[in-house]
């Protein structure tokens, strides 16, 4: 099995250059977005919906990990259907949406410029009206995205958080190591190449839990979107600690299970669950650079060794994407047009 040329697979491919295209020409935007907003704001709320609200969890880690910062994420029902927004005061907020054009959240910016708060706004349309609605626009240069499935708008909203966290900090050896994840991305993309013809094993799944901790908590809700939109699949995102509050009761022969398990603070704890895993007979798919763990998979999808674990996320998310897009294709899917998807969705 080879994956044709779709249009989901040329934006998958398409990272690289992407990622290339967001650090060079907003590097120093960003950095001055953060000079102009830092000392204003004790904490940060976060307003996305489904993609986007991945990218939202991962700066709920990356944020307080290197600046302390407590990151909630928005309930914009509450500024739309129930009419009663929460008081923002210290706060920033941070939009986030490919397109920029779901009212809920652009009503979340509204509501904070109201309030006298600072805005930003990460898209892929600086005109839309969540850029017109914010103080301060990051545009994620990802090009146009053609497949319905967001996977480049949502490794540059990523790499965008990164580079406004280590903007904060002033961190130049962080602003370093994001440079070299196009590279990585790279590298990913081809060693995944020769394992596409074994994602036809999965041709027949009806479920699986998809597992990760810390930074790549995000990571596990943004595969398992992407396996429920591209197969139609039921997909569980949960983190390794919250598995083993009772949704471990669900392993038995050959039920399968991705681990997110890159080199970190996390590590041997996911090793640890593996091997509970193993005992019960689950069926393992690791996306990990750790060789010990993916010898022990069904499935190994490596990831490269050299990257920081705060950066993970944003490769470790590809060999997901890859998985989803083969194991559409094999199932006869489009995986350009999902049934019943819309490229932009407004929700209220």
């Amino acid at each position: 099995m080879r994956i044709p040329p779709t249009q989901l697979a040329l934006d998958i491919q398409d990272q690289p250059l992407a990622l290339k295209n967001l650090i060079e020409e907003e590097s120093d935007h960003i950095a001055d977005i953060a000079e102009q907003v830092k000392g204003d704001f004790d904490y940060v709320i976060v307003a996305a919906r489904g993609s986007s609200d991945n990218a939202a969890r991962y700066a709920q880690y990356l944020f307080c990990a290197h600046n302390r910062l407590p990151v909630a994420l928005a309930t914009p029902s509450m500024f739309t259907l129930y009419g009663t927004p929460p008081a923002l005061t210290h706060g920033l907020v941070l939009g986030i949406s490919q397109s920029g054009q779901s009212p809920d959240i652009v009503a979340v910016l509204e509501e904070a410029h109201r309030q006298g708060r600072p805005t930003i706004t990460l898209t892929n349309d600086p005109s839309s009206p969540l850029a017109l609605a914010a103080d301060h626009v990051i545009n994620l240069h990802a090009g146009p995205e053609r497949a319905i499935a967001a996977t480049k708008t949502y490794t540059t909203s990523l790499c965008a958080l990164a580079l406004f966290d280590a903007a904060l900090r002033k961190d130049r050896e962080q602003s370093d190591q994001i440079r070299r994840i196009p590279g990585l991305i790279h590298r990913t993309l081809k060693e995944f190449e020769p394992l596409i013809p074994r994602v036809e094993r999965y041709r027949y799944m009806a479920h699986c839990v998809v597992i990760g901790r810390g930074y790549n908590y995000s990571t596990a809700f943004e595969i398992a979107l992407k396996v429920k939109e591209l197969t139609r699949i039921v997909a569980e995102p949960c983190s390794s600690a919250d598995f083993r509050h009772g949704p471990i009761a669900m392993v038995g022969d050959g039920f399968p299970i991705f681990i997110i398990a890159p080199s970190g603070r996390v590590a041997d704890d996911m090793a640890q669950l593996v091997q509970e895993i193993i005992k019960r007979r689950g069926e393992i798919l690791a996306i990990s650079d750790r060789a010990e763990l993916l010898e022990q998979a069904q499935f190994a999808l490596p990831i490269p060794s050299d990257i920081p674990e705060w950066l993970t996320p944003i490769v470790a998310v590809v060999p997901g994407q890859l998985f989803s897009l083969a194991l559409a294709l094999s199932k006869g899917y489009d995986p350009d047009q999902p049934f019943g998807l819309h490229k932009v969705t407004e929700t209220l």
